[in-house]
C-alpha cells in the first residue's frame, strides 16, 4: 500500500508543482480559465503558493505522514473550491479540476491507510 502512496503522491505533486509554475508564470491557457470562471488577477500569487507548498507537503509526507495528510487535505480542498468556481461561473470545463481533486482525495486516503 505504501507503494501507491508514493506513487499518487508523486503524481500529485508534479501536476501540482507543474500547476504552480503556469499560474505564476501567467500561461495564457490558465489566465484565460481564471478569467472565465472570474478569478481576481491579484489571486494568482497566493494560488500559486498554495499549490507549491502541496507539492512540498506531499513529498515531505512521505517520511512524516501528518505533513502529507494536511497536504493532501489542502489539495483536495484547493480543488473542491476550484471545482466550485467553475460552477458558479457555469463554466463546465471541470474534468483537470475534478481529476486533480480525485487524485488529492486518493492521495488524502492512502496517506492516512499508511500511516
Amino acid at each position: 500500500m505504501f507503494i501507491a502512496t508514493v506513487i499518487v503522491s508523486a503524481l500529485l505533486a508534479l501536476v501540482l508543482a507543474g500547476s504552480a509554475v503556469a499560474i505564476w508564470t501567467r500561461n495564457k491557457d490558465v489566465v484565460a480559465t481564471l478569467d472565465a470562471v472570474r478569478v481576481p488577477h491579484s489571486w494568482i500569487p497566493p494560488l500559486g503558493a498554495a499549490k507549491a507548498a502541496g507539492a512540498v507537503g506531499l513529498v515531505l509526507g512521505l517520511f512524516v505522514p501528518w505533513i502529507g495528510i494536511a497536504a493532501a487535505i489542502g489539495a483536495a480542498l484547493y480543488f473542491a473550491g476550484a471545482v466550485i468556481f467553475h460552477l458558479r461561473a457555469r463554466h463546465y470545463e471541470l474534468a483537470p479540476a475534478g481529476v486533480i481533486l480525485a487524485m488529492a482525495a486518493a492521495a488524502l486516503v492512502l496517506r492516512v491507510a499508511t500511516a
